[in-house]
Parts: structure tokens; sequence; C-alpha cells
């Protein structure tokens, strides 16, 4: 980026001489260029090779910096999200707003290259606090809505540190919790009646790693995946421990499970306190875990919100949807309401 200061407004020109990044980083049809341009009073310019931006000084290098990086993932071929440009506005947003001091990468850290070659980033601001507690806590609890990457994170921060030999397996856990279909009428035996409740973990894990290798890594133990039953009794030393879909656990198998951790171990629980297929009246697991452990040293709890759905852009706006009608619902029913 090339930054002067003329009398009349200083002026960031970044040169794009590469025709495919510049489309990379303006979008396919200028949508990411347009999304820079209402978020931002400078006046932003494309000739054939350069973005120029003209305005207030401190936001014209923001910008400029916030562009920079944008040419620095489409230069290593990486594909550019409106969900990733959205961070980076915000990202800049908040340094203008706090100054210089504290200032962060305005584009995700790339988590894992999956052996498919795609990178997997923590995409908005809820999702770079969850992995930085991941990578600092022993115990993680990632809690929102569907969408928010906690189980897809969680592994890809799993499978790294199995590359990295920081633990020698991952076990990935979840409750079988009968939701309108029971275990007894499924076909096979208690292997094949439980798997497809664990198939979102095994979808997230061949999403990171080639097919066959994970075969090679579920033969051999080095990661699993069970019902979380079958953790009692259990000591998990030098593992990585991912409980996902923890809104389905009960206070006792909470307990029973936390407690299965051993040395070296790391863990993230995963959920959602909105939605539970267990009886109404049954007070879940992760609701008591969030009031027994909020103040205990080495545990992190992470609040992820619609903000933070990555997936399709129409399932932010359902979950955003449900919320709104749920806490009409809940006015609607409270003995104060008119």
């Amino acid at each position: 980026m090339a930054l002067r200061s003329q009398e009349e407004a200083p002026r960031a020109q970044i040169r794009i001489p590469n025709t495919a990044e510049m489309a990379l980083v303006l979008g396919s049809r200028d949508e990411h260029l347009e999304r820079i341009r209402r978020a931002f009073s400078s006046r932003i310019q494309v000739t054939r090779h350069e973005v120029i931006v003209t305005g207030e000084e401190q936001e014209v290098q923001e910008i400029g910096r916030l562009f920079d990086q944008l040419l620095g993932s489409a230069q290593q071929g990486q594909p550019i999200t409106e969900v990733e440009v959205d961070y980076a506005i915000r990202q800049a947003q908040e340094h203008l707003r706090r100054g210089s001091e504290g200032r962060e990468p305005l584009l995700p850290d790339v988590i894992l290259i999956s052996e498919r070659g795609k990178p997997i980033k923590a995409r908005t601001p809820g999702q770079r606090r969850y992995v930085q507690a991941i990578e600092k806590h022993p115990l993680t609890f990632g809690i929102g809505p569907a969408g928010t990457g906690k189980t897809y994170l969680a592994m890809a921060m799993a499978v790294r540190a199995l590359k990295q030999k920081q633990v020698s397996r991952i076990i990935l856990v979840r409750p079988a919790v009968e939701a309108g279909e029971k275990l007894g009428f499924l076909p096979g035996d208690l292997r094949a009646k439980v798997d497809p409740y664990l198939r979102p973990l095994y979808d997230a894990l061949y999403d990171m790693v080639d097919v066959e290798r994970a075969q090679r890594l579920l033969e051999r133990e080095i990661v699993e995946v069970a019902p979380l039953a079958f953790m009692r009794g259990r000591t998990l030393n030098d593992s990585f421990i991912i409980l996902d879909e923890a809104q389905n656990t009960t206070p006792e198998q909470m307990k029973m499970f936390l407690t299965r951790m051993g040395f070296g171990s790391k863990v993230v629980v995963t959920g959602d306190l909105t939605q539970t297929d267990l009886p109404k009246d049954r007070y879940t697991g992760l609701h008591s875990a969030v009031e027994v452990l909020k103040k205990v040293e080495g545990v992190a709890f992470v609040y992820l919100s619609d903000e933070d759905v990555v997936r399709h852009e129409l399932v932010q706006r359902i979950v955003r949807a449900y919320e709104e009608y749920e806490a009409r619902r809940r006015r609607s029913s409270s003995p104060d309401s008119p």
C-alpha cells in the first residue's frame, strides 16, 4: 500500500496488477467492494490495477490495511467470503474506535489446512475468541446456536493438536439422546444404533482429514468416536476430547464426563442452551455446568451468537427469526404482560 497525504485529503493506493486477484479482493460482482464502501465514509475508487482510498487519515490507513490483507489472501489463492470481509470491516472499525493499541489482524488466521488444501479459519470475532480460549484453557465451553462453528472449530483445533503431537489421540463424544426415533427400532448392533447420533462428528472429521486416513485413525483408535455412556470409568490422558450437543446431557452425565479428564488433555464442550431433546422439565448438564463452573480457574466460557453463524446466509436469518419469536412468546406468557 502506498500512502501519501495531499492538501485536500490523505490517500492510500493499493496496486493489484493481477486481474484474478482483483476479482477475489473486490468480489465477483464487486460485492466485497460495496460492503466496504457502505461501512466507511472514505471515498474508494477502483481503476484497472489500483484501489484508491481518499478521506480522513486514520480511516484511510485502516481501509488501506484492510485491502492489503485481502490482497494477501488472494495472492495465496485463498477464497474470500462475505463473512470474512464483514469480519475484517468490524475489526477495522474497532481499531478506529480504540486506536492502534491492541491492534489485531483484520483477517482471521488459518487454524489448519485440510488435506484437500482447504484453509480452516475462525471467520468471526466470536469464533476468534473461541479459538483463543481453546488455545489458552484446558477446559472450554462453546455455547451458541446452530451454524456458529462450535463443533467444527473444536475439531480443527483437535486435528491441529494431533498433527503437532500435542496430544496422542482425539476422542469425540456425543450423548445418544432419542429425538423422535427409538434406538431399539434402529437396525444393527449397538455401534450401528449409535452411529447416526455421531454422524456430525464424522462429517467434520472427514472435511479435514482424507477419508482413507481418517478410517485408519479410527481403526487404530487414534481417533475415537463414542456415545457419552461409554466414558464412564475411564481416565483420558494426553487426549483432545470434544463433547458435542452438551445440552442433551443430564447434570450427572456432565459431572461424569468432566471428571474423565486426565493429564496432558484438553476438553471442549459445545452446546446450545436454547435447544434440548431432553424432556422439557429436565435441568440440563450444560445449564448446571454454567452455574457450577463459572468461577473455576482454568475453565473458559465463550458465548457465540447469530452474528457468528457461518453457514448459508439464510441460516443466520433463520436463527435470528427463531430467537425473536421465542422472545415474543416469553413476553406474551409472562404474568406481567398486558
